[in-house]
């Protein structure tokens, strides 16, 4: 008697909880999007604001204020496919840009490493192909080496669920380098071609003395 009385009370309850979760709102699949970090992923419309607009600098700064606009500083670069339209390899080779390898010495030169990685991947998409002399060319070793990736033949797992949500090549590609998105830069190596690697690492060459 005992036993029946509670088993009815039991799924009395069971019977409240359903009804209630049933009416519970449904949440906005849109607010948990994991792409809503990545900047470089908005509408064109919406891309490369001016400095006061573009949530990453201070507004109410001076400094900030006396910024170059980006669309009128990227008008004489070279044009690139995605991201902020801006081919930022190209303008390098050029010298249409020449960045400063570090902050504290302008006269230091960058070590090149001319070591192109290929990782073969599942499914029908061809392989990708990692450049490091691009690369190199900009960051030291330690930007990448060993926070985000092990500098190991296997010791770096990646997928691009990880990188989109902003790891491994997530940490700058899509915030300070072309998107994600843009699959076909990166996934350039067809399948079962031979892959042939060059490896080397030396400093950038110095710029001729001028003549006096």
């Amino acid at each position: 008697m005992l036993r029946s009385k509670f088993l009815t009370s039991l799924l009395s309850l069971l019977g409240i909880i359903a009804l209630n979760l049933a009416w519970m709102p449904v949440p906005d699949a849109s607010a948990a999007d994991p792409n809503t970090f990545n900047r470089l992923m908005k509408p064109p419309s919406k891309r490369n604001p001016p400095p006061v607009d573009d949530g990453i600098h201070d507004p109410q700064s001076p400094g900030t204020q006396g910024l170059q606009t980006p669309k009128e500083a990227f008008t004489p670069l070279p044009q690139g496919p995605s991201g902020n339209y801006v081919d930022w390899v190209k303008a390098f080779d050029e010298k249409k840009i020449q960045p400063r390898f570090d902050r504290d010495d302008p006269k230091a030169q960058p070590v090149i490493m001319d070591l192109t990685i290929v990782r073969e991947v599942k499914g029908s998409m061809p392989d990708v192909i990692f450049p490091h002399k691009q690369h190199t060319e900009w960051l030291d070793c330690s930007n990448c080496h060993p926070a985000v990736f092990v500098p190991q033949k296997g010791a770096n797992q990646m997928s691009m669920a990880a990188i989109m949500l902003g790891e491994s090549c997530g940490v700058c590609h899509g915030k300070v380098a072309f998107p994600v998105a843009d699959c076909r830069r990166c996934h350039v190596q067809t399948k079962g071609k031979a892959k042939a690697s060059k490896v080397s690492a030396k400093p950038a060459a110095k710029p001729a003395a001028k003549k006096k």
